[in-house]
Parts: structure tokens; sequence; C-alpha cells
């Protein structure tokens, strides 16, 4: 049985999907832009805030299932240009402590709202 995961803490979704989907021990979370949930708007112009935010949009919604981020086991990240890799990857790192989940980044061509990262996730107890 499927059960939709919705929290304030992160932004609303604006389409007909779920913020994520927790199917038994899984939990599957929708890519999350940096928006800033209580403004509604891009947080900052530059990677290293992009970045932040939308991890912090991930962390609310995992938090919202009774999970943590140490519960994720993989984490997909979209960058609209890969030259930011490395930047992203210095916030990304302040997220987990060890043992950290499998991963995959790759660049596309556009992003919602021309934002400069997009991350999915799953996570699992």
């Amino acid at each position: 049985m499927k059960n939709p995961i919705s929290t304030k803490s992160a932004p609303q979704a604006v389409g007909p999907y779920s913020q994520a989907v927790k199917v038994g021990n899984l939990l599957f979370i929708s890519g999350q832009l940096p928006i800033d949930p209580a403004t509604g708007v891009l947080a900052g112009n530059d990677i290293a805030s992009q970045t932040q935010q939308a991890l912090k949009n991930v962390k609310s919604i995992v938090e919202a299932s009774g999970m943590t981020m140490d519960d994720l086991v993989k984490v997909t990240v979209y960058l609209s240009d890969m030259e930011n890799f490395s930047k992203m990857n210095e916030v990304y790192a302040t997220f987990f402590q060890k043992d950290y989940p499998a991963r995959a980044a790759a660049e596309v061509s556009r992003l919602p709202k021309d934002a400069l990262v997009e991350i999915e996730a799953i996570a699992g107890k």
C-alpha cells in the first residue's frame, strides 16, 4: 500500500505528484528544487545556496516520514551545469556523516524555474 507523505517544511507539489510516497519500508522522494518553502522562491543564485536548500527540502520530507538522512540509500542529483559539481559536492557532504548513500549526478539541459540543481532520493529502513 502506498502512503503519500507531505510537509509544509518543503515546497508543496505544484502538479499531480506527491512530495514523497512511502511503500513498506521504502520512501521515494520526488525531485526537490531549491525553493524556500517560506517564500516560494529559489534560495539564492549560486550552486552552494541552491544545493543547501534542495537538501533541506529532502531532509524535511525524510523527517516527516519518520526517517532520517541516514536512511537515504540512493540520491540522484541533476545539475544544469556539470561545472558546478565540485561546489555542489562540498555542500552535499555536510548533510551526511558516514555510510553515504549511493548517488548519481547528471547534467541536464534545463530544470524547472531555471534552478541550478534538483535532488531526488530513496530512503529505506
